[in-house]
């Protein structure tokens, strides 16, 4: 099964690319789409993050997709532009057939370095350890394939759920 993590951002846009095979994770592919402000109005800018993700989609072609959660701040304009980049995060897997899975950025820190309010750095290490030889793009491209790696642990997790279940019933 191939996962894609989006860490949304309307500057950064993270993606991570993994294939879960078995019980092991491998890394495809990481990277990061750019909109800055210099490339005009708002709708230019998410439209320019619909593109590259696109884009991102069709090379990989991924089984499933996770995006993290909106982190609310005090800058009440900025969580908005940012709610509008997670919400291409979410609609170009979805135009794509995919289920997509949402995570609060403390589920994905507990699952990936086993503590909720872990430090990007931890994070990054421990993105590094469980895909040994991943060259990463950048912060946001890290948090992405902690996302995905999350989402695999999820989506593993309920499969051997409701192979239990199904065992059980008879």
């Amino acid at each position: 099964m191939r996962v894609l993590g989006i860490d949304p951002g309307l500057r950064n846009l993270g993606w991570g690319v993994i294939d879960v095979i078995g019980s092991r994770l491998v890394h495809v592919a990481n990277g990061i789409c750019h909109s800055d402000a210099g490339d005009g109005e708002l709708a230019d800018r998410l439209l320019t993050l619909h593109t590259q993700l696109t884009a991102v989609l069709r090379t990989y072609a991924p089984d499933a997709a996770a995006v993290e959660h909106t982190f609310v701040n005090k800058d009440a304009v900025a969580t908005l532009k940012l709610g509008q980049a997670r919400g291409i995060a979410l609609l170009v897997p979805a135009q794509a057939g995919l289920t997509v899975g949402e995570y609060a950025p403390n589920n994905v820190k507990k699952t990936v370095v086993g503590v909720g309010h872990a430090a990007k750095v931890q994070v990054d290490h421990m993105v590094r350890l469980q895909l040994p030889g991943v060259e990463i793009a950048g912060p946001d491209a890290a948090d992405a394939l902690a996302i995905a790696i999350c989402h695999a642990h999820h989506l593993q997790s309920a499969g051997r759920l409701a192979d239990a279940v199904k065992r059980a019933a008879g």
